[in-house]
């Protein structure tokens, strides 16, 4: 390459010196292109090259997804091909086990045949039986059981056995100082047919647990759901402020001052000023007035655990059920209350409904306080009243037990009744 070069330029160097036309085909080869215009070359093959390297790439690249594709299939393949192979060898499994059973029947009599039946039968009977029973279900769950221990046993101690005795000594005489005596149903016959105390009070309780109960229960889900649509401090507030009355002890106590009898009593002398009343009522000495007067007092404590229960559950349902809701035909919010709302927190419904209903069937202390024990003409006596007159006044524990256990049971039946209720919120 290097001779061509130079027997090349020597002809042109000739040919400028004598001024004479060259006819020399001036053409070079390949390698001698290669070596004059190199950069030339480059530029022009660039672009040429580019576009194959691109040609390449999308084709190995359509190469690896075919490669993986098929790599995916095989698997596939090999997976199905496993799966029937499985399913052949359980089915030739069981065709044996069928055979084998068949020989096996064969050398059998009916009866006897009939006797291994009857004695499987028996064993698989045994067999659930245990599973299904507690000792089984203890032995199987014993730690969760011995983490509940310490509870179980302090609620089995202060709460199952009192109640219990509670129930064993109604039918006895015990005045605490002698030794019970078993008088059978004596304590029931005379609390309902002989007793007129308890029977004004039982009406009373149940005033107070028709009207209290449902209005407070109501009135507690109602603020709840209204001050939880408030911002997160204002809620706070309003939850304090409607909660306070009753984790104050002696709240109600106030109440003396607005009922007092008098012209200074904040209600006497308010109704006074604006000409309602023309001399001061006796609020809480006059017997149509203090059940009435009870019921107001009692609704005003009425928003405890209960509202804040339903504060809690308000705030645990999830907003993705709004908009399902909303995409399903629901229109306004108190179809939201109904539909949505009120289902995502039945737990809180029913421990609402409990503590309300306890309340209710309680009362007590303010009875007490406001209008006194005994009050006048009972007219504010509750069954918990007349339980402390003979438990902590007269000590006739029988009779004291035997009231207990009628409020026992009537609260139990409510709260089952209620349990029913709550069961068809939503539908």
């Amino acid at each position: 390459m290097s001779d061509n070069k130079s027997d090349i330029l020597n002809k042109l160097q000739n040919a400028a010196d004598d001024n004479i036309d060259l006819d020399y085909d001036l053409s070079i080869d390949d390698e001698d292109f290669d070596v004059f215009s190199t950069n030339d070359r480059s530029a022009l093959t660039f672009e040429d090259d580019a576009e194959n390297t691109s040609k390449l790439v999308s084709k190995a690249a359509d190469d690896s997804d075919n490669l993986i594709g098929d790599a995916v299939a095989a698997h596939k393949k090999n997976e199905m091909e496993l799966a029937k192979k499985a399913i052949e060898a359980e089915k030739q499994r069981e065709r044996e086990n069928v055979d084998q059973r068949l020989v096996y029947a064969k050398t059998k009599t009916d009866a006897e045949l009939e006797e291994e039946f009857e004695r499987g039968r028996k064993n698989a009977q045994l067999v659930a039986k245990k599973k299904n029973s507690v000792r089984y279900r203890m032995k199987r769950s014993r730690s969760c059981y011995v983490m509940m221990a310490p509870y179980f046993i302090l609620f089995s101690i202060f709460t199952v056995l009192p109640v219990i005795m509670s129930m064993a000594l109604s039918f006895t005489y015990f005045n605490m100082l002698e030794a019970p005596k078993f008088n059978g149903w004596t304590n029931y016959i005379k609390l309902f047919l002989h007793d007129d105390i308890f029977i004004i009070s039982l009406k009373n309780t149940l005033i107070f647990a028709v009207i209290t109960g449902p209005i407070s229960y109501i009135l507690c889900l109602l603020f709840a759901w209204i001050i939880n649509e408030f911002r997160p401090k204002v809620r706070t507030f309003l939850t304090l402020i409607f909660y306070a009355p009753s984790i104050c002890g002696n709240a109600y106590m106030v109440w003396s001052l607005i009922l007092s009898s008098d012209r200074y009593g904040y209600l006497n002398g308010l109704l006074l000023k604006l000409g309602l009343i023309d001399e001061q009522k006796l609020w809480m000495q006059d017997a149509k007035y203090i059940l009435p007067c009870l019921i107001v007092v009692q609704l005003w404590l009425s928003l405890g655990t209960g509202f804040l229960s339903f504060i809690a559950g308000l705030q645990t349902v999830d907003k993705s059920l709004y908009e399902a809701a909303a995409i399903d035909g629901v229109k306004n919010r108190w179809q939201e209350l109904w539909y949505v709302t009120l289902p995502a927190m039945k737990p809180q419904l029913m421990f609402g409904a409990v503590m309300q209903i306890t309340q209710s069937f309680a009362v007590a202390d303010i009875s007490i306080q406001l209008a006194g024990n005994p009050s006048v003409n009972y007219a504010g006596a509750t069954v918990v009243t007349h339980l402390l007159d003979y438990g902590s006044t007269r000590f006739d524990m029988g009779y004291a037990s035997a009231i207990a256990t009628v409020l026992f049971l009537l609260m139990v039946g409510t709260n089952k009744l209620v349990q029913k209720l709550l069961r068809r919120v939503g539908e």
